[in-house]
């Protein structure tokens, strides 16, 4: 296997609960975090590792590659040619982290418009509301970039044809602070909040995701129940997101830095 490495346009941060055992799936296959920051080529390397997997194996590296330079893992000179029909530009990229999530929920993540996976909305949210109570109770989970309220009205997927109220996230421009943006914990407080404005609000999807037909969609995409849980507890403040999450980053942090090849 020749892998030809490639940036990470999400750059090296690392953000978000590892995958419990038991959670394993088809956009899952190992205990990483959902930011975990490595290059394809260096994720292959970790692989091999974690399931001492018998591959003849080559990196073919990136040449003056700066994951913290300018640009933070996307270099400046390179155009941006979509991936996916979803993933239209850098700040889909760096926001992404967090706004995968809202697969796994009853809010557009703006499937059916030109900005998907930039945003998130529906027709029975008010954005200004939603803002004002993230930033009543976690501020600091916001800081880095921009939120912006919406209206936006998908062409097809969820809410298709109605106009749905949201929220902008701008992960770009001279205010962006990379090191500061949490998109994980920023989309996870969008879902408390909600939860706190509205709590009987039908978030979660109850639906087969990806081949898993007996758990909850926002589960598998984060490897567990913990996060869902979180959102659903009356009791719960950002801290004790915080608790869950930060032992998984540090431990994901500290081993993956013998694959680091850049």
């Amino acid at each position: 296997v020749w892998v030809l490495d490639r940036p990470n346009p999400a750059g090296r941060p690392v953000e978000g609960l590892i995958l419990r055992s038991g959670w394993q799936s088809f956009v899952g296959a190992a205990e990483i975090p959902m930011r975990h920051g490595l290059t394809l080529g260096e994720l292959g390397a970790w692989f091999i590792h974690r399931f001492n997997l018998d591959v003849d194996y080559r990196v073919i590296g990136m040449a003056d590659w700066q994951p913290e330079g300018p640009g933070f893992g996307w270099p400046q000179e390179r155009i941006w040619i979509n991936p996916s029909p979803n993933a239209a530009n850098l700040n889909m990229a760096r926001a992404y982290a967090g706004t995968v999530m809202l697969e796994g929920t009853t809010l557009s993540e703006g499937r059916g418009t030109t900005r998907a996976l930039e945003l998130f909305g529906a027709p029975d949210i008010e954005p200004r509301d939603v803002i004002a109570e993230m930033e009543r109770s976690a501020p600091d989970w916001l800081a880095g970039c921009k939120l912006r309220d919406i209206y936006f009205q998908p062409t097809f997927h969820k809410h298709a044809g109605e106009l749905c109220r949201g929220v902008f996230i701008h992960a770009e421009g001279a205010f962006y602070d990379h090191d500061a943006f949490r998109p994980w914990r920023l989309q996870a407080l969008a879902f408390k909040a909600i939860r706190r404005l509205y709590p009987d609000y039908e978030l979660w999807r109850d639906f087969a995701y990806e081949c898993e037909f007996d758990k909850h969609a926002i589960d598998v995409i984060n490897g567990s129940p913990l996060l869902r849980e979180w959102v659903d507890d009356d009791a719960s403040i950002s801290g004790d997101l915080d608790a869950l999450a930060a032992p998984d980053e540090r431990a994901w942090e500290e081993q993956r830095g013998a694959f680091l090849r850049y």
